[in-house]
């Protein structure tokens, strides 16, 4: 919901640092597989019970994340495979840290397994509905290579979860509750709109 946003944003404020990722040939797809590298490290501090320093690497790795489009589209070398080798790892380091959750909060185990199914229905739906808007031509934005379907719970979401969980784990019985609410309402509303949109073009 509020992906859109902030990645018109950040391109603003990292120029500087494109330029210098161009200059030294680091290429999109590296961008991409270091920042995974760095969320792995993320869960793995979670695993240790470091919260604020995996809260701090988390998000770090996800300003990273953002910055390989801006640099694909830099040097116009946006290609279909950097499309799926973002979503795939992203998905990949989103489900590491709830492998996490799972492990220094067993209590909730349930819970986080509910996520992680939703997690798969989140993406599915989302590119599904991505695939539709496309194909019916309702969304024009072309400087994605892969649309994704707009949804209450997105990147942006999953962090803000994130933090929450990190920064104040005593509440994690409550907080893991609603993140799994919001994600089930992001994919009845996706369902809708899917639904909704392929009503209309049959008119």
């Amino acid at each position: 919901m509020i992906d859109n946003y902030f990645r018109s944003q950040i391109p603003k404020y990292v120029k500087p640092l494109i330029r210098a990722f161009s200059t030294l040939g680091i290429t999109p797809n590296m961008i991409t597989v270091g920042a995974f590298l760095i969320a792995v490290i993320a869960a793995v501090l979670v695993y240790q019970k470091m919260f604020l320093l995996a809260l701090v690497v988390w998000w770090a790795s996800r300003l990273l994340d953002a910055m390989d489009g801006i640099l694909a589209r830099h040097l116009n070398r946006s290609s279909e495979f950097g499309a799926y080798l973002d979503i795939t790892l992203d998905m990949f380091a989103y489900s590491l840290m709830v492998i996490a959750f799972m492990e220094v909060f067993p209590e909730q185990l349930v819970i986080w397994k509910w996520i992680l199914l939703l997690y798969v229905l989140c993406i599915t739906s989302a590119l599904a509905f991505g695939n539709m808007e496309q194909k019916l031509g309702t969304f024009s934005d072309q400087s994605r290579k892969l649309r994704l379907g707009a949804g209450l719970a997105e990147a942006g979401e999953t962090g803000i979860a994130y933090s929450v969980f990190l920064l104040f784990p005593t509440t994690v019985f409550y907080s893991s509750r609603l993140w799994l609410g919001i994600l089930i309402i992001t994919v009845i509303s996706r369902t809708l709109m899917a639904y909704k949109l392929h009503r209309k073009s049959m008119r």
